[in-house]
């Protein structure tokens, strides 16, 4: 059976779009799919910068930025995942994205990227775009994507299963095969037809799952569909319990909440309470408002169970009597007056939401899952950089590097492939009844709910018992539901969500230490 393209990768944020340029670049052919239009993703949504050469004067170095990134994971990091980035990213991200690609990054008066300060960090190392870095990397890399000629973009497909041997092959006798994967099942929401797509390599590159927490920084497309297919397919997952929340989003009642870049902090913003005093100095007096994320998330956190109040303030004066905030963040600008909020002149309301998830599919250095055909990069993988929380600015970094390596890897062993054996044509409901979207919505709300109230900032084994055993129900009839009626996007989304709260709940429980974002306080 042949295979219809060499290099599979399922995600088109930086870190698919990197594998998949990378790939293409050396002579592969390559897919990638997309699950809403390519550009649409978590990489678009970052805000604060990504890690690029300092500046000559900073005194940095790869072993200080090694340093600040052990020091956020909290004794859990990967050393050698952390020495290679440390090495090997901040080149890769000034040949790649800037060189090569021509990613806007604001410069300085010699027309070189003018690096940053960030929470946590020893030094002004982060490159940026104003206060959407991540809108201007992605839509380089989509341009550079879209142009390539070895690429096939496939956009608003849906990852419903990893095809793999011997699960979903025609022969029975395979059975006794290694579980090896040769692609996916993509979904056509527009006509609820599932395809295979055989790949010579797969590259997962789906991201994060925020958008199952009832308050995220997230979009919603983020409901963790790459962790729950590798899951099903017996593929080694590991640090689930480790949630990054972070400190800052926009609070306005009703409404999604909108990150505020950790940058406004690292400039000099602070952290006030209704009273408007600075109460980080009772939870980190050292470092105050530049305490990792998972310190001031839980301080907030604190802050606000002490005083019954909805949310807490960042102040933005100290930034503005050195910067031109309108020239540096006029993106958060503008959405506070879009919600009637001046922050020129007034604090703006924040609280945490959840922000980055630190386990992930357990590779390699090159990438490379426990499962042989399958790699899996960005947020969803858990290459051991961060530990047991990640330090800002990271995530852009690592993506960007993986990809890479995962892409060089990945063609390196196209030779030689066996032939994949016959696969079973996909089968589902097509009589029954069509999907309620009422009762999608419950469930939603109960899983975002369930895991925001008792697998959230803080942690206790009574509500992560309760959690396992609600969620233990839940999942039976979400199955069962998945099972009996037409296949559509949100019924995938919704099986993807059980599956990755259930990991977190379970990590959360069997794991009593606490340990960088995650924090229990029995």
């Amino acid at each position: 059976m042949r295979r219809d393209t060499d290099i599979l990768v399922l995600g088109g944020g930086i870190a698919g779009c990197t594998a998949a340029l990378r790939a293409a670049d050396l002579g592969a052919s390559v897919t990638l799919v997309s699950k809403d239009a390519l550009g649409e993703s978590n990489t678009a949504w970052a805000q604060g910068g990504i890690i690029g050469l300092p500046g000559e004067d900073e005194g940095d170095s790869p072993a200080l930025l090694a340093s600040d990134i052990l020091a956020a994971g909290a004794g859990l990091c990967r050393p050698e995942a952390v020495q290679l980035l440390a090495e090997q990213g901040p080149k890769l991200c000034r040949s790649f994205l800037w060189e090569r690609l021509g990613v806007s990054f604001d410069l300085d008066a010699a027309g070189q990227p003018a690096p940053t300060a960030e929470a946590a960090h020893s030094a002004r190392r982060i490159y940026h775009a104003k206060d959407a870095t991540g809108a201007a990397i992605q839509r380089a890399m989509t341009d550079a994507v879209r142009a390539h000629p070895r690429i096939t973009v496939r956009e608003g497909l849906c990852l419903v299963d990893l095809l793999t041997s011997p699960h979903h092959a025609a022969d029975p006798v395979r059975l006794y095969d290694p579980i090896t994967v040769h692609g996916a099942y993509l979904l056509d929401p527009a006509t609820g037809a599932v395809e295979a797509c055989r790949a010579g390599r797969t590259v997962l590159a789906t991201g994060g799952l925020g958008y199952i927490f009832m308050h995220t920084t997230n979009p919603p497309s983020a409901t963790g569909d790459g962790l729950a297919a590798a899951f099903r397919a017996n593929a080694r997952i590991v640090n689930c319990e480790f949630v990054q929340f972070h400190p800052t989003a926009l609070y306005i009642p009703g409404k999604p909440r909108q990150l505020l870049t950790e940058a406004l902090r690292g400039e000099g913003a602070h952290l006030l309470n209704k009273r408007g005093e600075r109460f980080m100095a009772r939870f980190a007096p050292e470092q105050m408002e530049l305490a990792p994320r998972d310190v001031v998330s839980r301080s907030i956190f604190q802050e606000l169970g002490a005083t019954r109040e909805a949310c807490v303030y960042l102040d933005l004066k100290p930034v503005a009597a050195k910067l031109d905030l309108e020239e540096r963040f006029p993106a958060i600008l503008a959405a506070c007056r879009a919600e009637g909020i001046e922050p020129t002149e007034e604090p703006i309301p924040v609280v945490p939401a959840a922000h980055y998830f630190c386990g992930g599919v357990l590779v390699d250095l090159e990438g490379r899952s426990s499962l042989p055909g399958l790699y899996a990069v960005g947020e969803v993988a858990c290459t051991g950089l961060h530990g047991a929380n990640r330090l800002a600015s990271t995530s852009l970094l690592e993506g960007l590097l993986w990809g890479h390596r995962a892409a060089e890897a990945a063609v390196g062993e196209l030779g030689g492939l066996p032939t994949p054996p016959p696969f079973k044509e996909w089968t589902s409901p097509v009589d029954g009844e069509p999907v309620d979207p009422l009762l999608i919505e419950q469930d939603w709300n109960l899983i975002r709910s369930t895991l925001w109230n008792y697998a959230g900032i803080l942690r206790k084994r009574d509500r992560l018992e309760r959690a396992y055993s609600d969620f233990g129900y839940l999942f039976h009839r979400i199955e069962a539901f998945y099972r009996e009626t037409p296949l559509t996007r949100s019924q995938v989304e919704l099986r993807s969500a059980m599956i990755c709260a259930r990991l977190i709940v379970k990590a959360a429980l069997l794991n009593p230490e606490s340990r960088g974002c995650h924090y229990r306080v029995d």
